[in-house]
């Protein structure tokens, strides 16, 4: 049982991560807080069990008077961002719950009902009563049989365009311009060498979140966020896309792409979602002043933003 009002999400993922393989199971009281990064640790339980109420979700935010600019800020929250899909994936959490919480900002707090939970898969046993809870916790009850595997909603379609060649050579492409090279698979880990935009790398092997790569004679890991690789669709090494929704599945980015009003292309990712952007890429500085505009008529989601879109594989959908 968590007693959290939050932290770190990095540090909360890898808490999660251990709790899974350890097989430990998760229980939270309402009366004990787990809100903000304590959810992503709750979420590493083989068996999740919590009272209506008792997980809190919001936006993610920075450190109280830590100078940050824009462009380290865009990088940050895409590389959260596809730290925390993938961990979700991962724990078997249903993702389209960063979708709700990214609707909350750092100092409000969105505490999930019950069927939220079961919904989000959260949760993913039930005692079939709430008062139950207490008493698991000193003495869980063990279920007949584990719970079923989640769906691989990273299967991607069948054919050659939804193929993923693999990645063999790229560039450094980041916002902030700048990144380290590190030597494990972690933003944490440490730092070897400072990368530039355009250095090159030779990827001498393909993780889930991470590359392995040799640069500038060194050897170590780079994020798929900041890598524009070479096997991977080409577009200007300066533009921006403006992503503005991603699925699990290509049926939903089809059918959201051609009832979209504005003129929008889906690409596959490399974690096999699909990501929906506007059709054209732009100057940074352009493409900030589209997406705050955009955003003010309500013509996209809150949670649309602006990436180098180093994960886009190719377009999939649906210029005929």
């Amino acid at each position: 049982m968590f007693n959290s009002p939050g932290g770190n999400p990095s540090t909360a993922i890898r808490v999660g991560r251990l709790i899974r393989a350890l097989g430990l199971r998760t229980f939270q009281m309402r009366g004990m807080e787990c809100s903000s990064a304590c959810a992503l640790a709750f979420m590493g339980g083989s068996i999740r069990v919590a009272e209506t109420g008792a997980i809190g979700v919001h936006k993610s935010s920075f450190s109280e008077g830590a100078p940050i600019s824009v462009d380290a800020a865009v990088s940050f929250v895409q590389l959260q961002t596809a730290e925390t899909i993938s961990y979700m994936t991962e724990m078997g959490i249903d993702p389209s719950l960063l979708q709700l919480s990214l609707r909350y900002e750092k100092d409000d707090m969105r505490y999930l009902s019950k069927s939220e939970m079961a919904q989000y898969r959260v949760t993913n046993f039930d005692f079939g009563a709430e008062a139950s809870v207490a008493k698991s916790v000193t003495q869980p009850p063990v279920p007949q049989m584990e719970p079923s595997s989640p769906p691989n909603y990273r299967i991607a379609g069948d054919g050659a365009r939804f193929h993923i060649p693999l990645a063999k050579s790229g560039a450094l492409r980041v916002p902030k311009g700048q990144e380290y090279l590190r030597s494990g698979e972690d933003q944490a880990s440490g730092k070897i060498v400072r990368m530039r935009n355009g250095d090159r790398v030779e990827i001498v092997s393909v993780g889930a979140r991470w590359y392995k790569v040799k640069a500038k004679e060194r050897e170590g890991y780079l994020h798929h966020n900041w890598v524009k690789v070479d096997q991977f669709l080409n577009k200007p090494f300066g533009d921006r896309y403006i992503q503005i929704k991603s699925f699990d599945n290509y049926a939903d980015a089809e059918s959201y792409v051609r009832s979209s009003p504005l003129p929008v292309t889906a690409y596959l990712a490399t974690n096999k979602w699909y990501a929906v952007v506007l059709d054209k890429t732009m100057p940074a500085d352009n493409a900030a002043d589209l997406l705050k505009q955009l955003k003010s008529r309500g013509a996209v989601p809150d949670d649309a933003f602006m990436t180098v879109g180093n994960t886009y594989v190719r377009s999939v959908c649906c210029s005929e």
